[in-house]
């Protein structure tokens, strides 16, 4: 695909509406009309008051133009411009209109305190054209996060914990995780080096006087580790940082063939008050298909074994849009769940891969897979709420099918505290293990920067000393 941007300085929001409609195509973004063309062909272009996109998809054409006043917001209008020419030719339109973006609810929130609650639903709706079922969800979700958000102090923080090994490694997945069969052999030396590290940002922690208010495992799954691996993991957090004030302790116990009774009671004994377990689909031809060695059978096996071991929060996760998936299993998947008495009910859309292929004529005008998934999370946002769950936090993902979102549904009470501390960037988080990213946030300014450790466990393990030496940007940067 070939993006010609022609007099204007609005390359980037192009690029990323492009993405909405060609999510698998790489885009080549010129200034100006090159010699060669490819099947997808577009030309933006603003010539005085004038804003014209002149777009081919293989045999389709369409060209639209509009006059704007010279106060006007082209940044904006191209942008819609752009939005209604390929909706038009391609035959879709999508209900979150032309907004990109990680964090729909804050920047609703943000909207609201600059020009009230009616007038950010008047830029949701007109300038950015989303859907009044949208619209509705991200106010839900606003009010939501914004009780949690006020829980925060000046001096708060989270600590996230990253343990990125899994049984096997799923289909769709994009994060920073290795198979047991690939990493078995490090894992011993990687505990060993995470509790070091945990020491050092416990030092920290106390040395800036920050009150600690969540605590969450992530990955991979951690709960691949032995239960004596977890215990040596909590007992060291439990040694390095005060727990008192701790609102929340989450484990990601993703994968229901990583979970034994061993492991729900070395977690339930260190404090952990809530767990995942995630079937991502109750249908086995389709967890075949994205890779999964377990069965829906053993996530109900270890729902219940969680229960019995005193687990009284647990989240699930689905994934809609799944290789093999339809409707009516999406939809008996989701009601499993919500059977379960699950206290909270996670519902991602599959986020598709980079690019590395041109559309085809084919695939190109193919609406069936982002109907499917709009369906989806439209029978989940009905189903989950005739059930009395809310909507509690959500974000989006560039590339994820439909363009359509993530959300986080949990019945009163259930909210996970981290989810939209995390989301809403409300405060520092230390963050240790391979792949994780220290957030800080100054309590003064609101400055935000980051701290990255190295992305894979044999990096983390080579080069430990350099993630300690990098961890003294720390002190530097909340006492500036």
């Amino acid at each position: 695909m070939i993006i010609v941007c022609k007099n204007h300085p609005y390359q980037y929001d192009i690029e990323n509406l492009a993405e909405i409609f060609f999510p698998y195509e790489k885009i080549k973004m010129l200034q100006e009309i090159p010699p060669e063309r490819e099947p997808v062909f577009v030309v933006t272009q603003i010539s005085g008051d004038v804003l014209t996109v002149d777009a081919s998809v293989y045999d389709r054409q369409l060209s639209k133009s509009v006059t704007v006043s010279p106060e006007a917001d082209r940044q904006n209008a191209l942008s819609v411009l752009f939005y209604k020419v390929f909706s038009e030719l391609l035959g879709i339109e999508y209900p979150w209109g032309i907004l990109y973006g990680v964090r729909p609810a804050r920047f609703f929130h943000s909207l609201t305190d600059k020009y009230s609650l009616d007038g950010a639903r008047d830029i949701f709706k007109n300038k950015y054209l989303v859907s009044p079922e949208k619209l509705s969800l991200v106010e839900a979700v606003a009010e939501s996060e914004n009780k949690i958000i006020a829980l925060s102090r000046e001096n708060s923080f989270s600590l996230y914990v990253s343990i990125p090994f899994c049984p096997t490694r799923c289909s769709y997945c994009s994060f920073v995780s290795h198979s047991i069969e690939q990493a078995a052999k490090l894992i011993d030396e990687y505990v060993e080096l995470l509790v070091k590290e945990i020491a050092a940002t416990g030092e920290y922690a106390r040395r800036n006087n920050l009150r600690l208010e969540t605590v969450y495992f992530g990955g991979g799954t951690p709960t691949t580790l032995t239960a004596s691996q977890l215990a040596v993991i909590f007992n060291a957090i439990e040694n390095d940082f005060d727990l008192s004030t701790v609102r929340e302790y989450t484990v990601e116990a993703g994968r229901p063939d990583t979970v034994t009774e061993e492991k729900l009671l070395a977690l339930k004994s260190a404090g952990v008050g809530r767990i995942s377990i995630n079937p991502q689909s109750f249908n086995d031809d389709v967890l075949r298909a994205i890779g999964r060695r377990h069965s829906a059978g053993q996530t109900l096996d270890a729902f219940q074994l969680a229960r019995d071991c005193g687990f009284d929060n647990i989240n699930m996760d689905f994934i809609a849009g799944l290789p093999e998936d339809s409707l009516d299993s999406f939809k008996n998947s989701l009601q499993t769940a919500i059977n379960l008495n699950a206290e909270s009910i996670t519902v991602h859309t599959l986020s598709l891969k980079t690019g590395a292929y041109m559309a085809t004529r084919e695939n190109a005008f193919e609406r069936a897979d982002k109907i499917l998934a709009a369906d989806m999370v439209d029978y989940a946002r009905q189903a989950l709420t005739q059930s009395g769950y809310k909507p509690y936090y959500m974000y989006r993902q560039g590339k994820s099918l439909g363009n359509l979102e993530n959300v986080g549904w949990c019945k009163e009470g259930y909210d996970c505290l981290y989810n939209v501390f995390m989301m809403d960037e409300t405060h520092t988080v230390l963050a240790v293990g391979a792949g994780a990213v220290i957030k800080l946030k100054h309590p003064k300014t609101n400055k935000i920067e980051r701290i990255y450790n190295y992305k894979y466990p044999y990096e983390y393990i080579k080069d430990f000393d350099n993630i300690l030496n990098r961890k003294e940007k720390i002190n530097k940067f909340l006492n500036s």
